[in-house]
């Protein structure tokens, strides 16, 4: 494994579980007050998140092959994911 591969896991990694603690306090926030705003809140990050391990997972397997499709992929989810993010702030309740 070269040294930027390593980087670029390490970086995931760290995004993945910050991101996935946002996605357990967002989710035990809506389950303490009932708002709509944090299911989105936790939908959105969960996708991020998502976007960032199915990256990272792809990635590696393809030995990054294909990197411009791999990228236009990551940038859908994680742009819907951020949409998710701005609904749940904008959202009265």
């Amino acid at each position: 494994m070269r040294p930027i591969e390593a980087i670029y896991l390490v970086f995931s990694g760290t995004l993945a579980a910050a991101g996935l603690s946002m996605v357990a306090f967002a989710v035990n926030a809506y389950r303490d007050t009932g708002r709509h705003s944090m299911l989105h809140l936790s939908v959105g990050f969960g996708l991020v998140v998502t976007a960032a391990i199915g990256t990272t997972v792809v990635a590696f397997f393809t030995d990054f092959e294909h990197t411009r499709t791999l990228l236009t992929y990551n940038y859908v989810i994680t742009t819907a994911g951020y949409i998710f993010v701005m609904y749940s702030l904008v959202t009265p309740n």
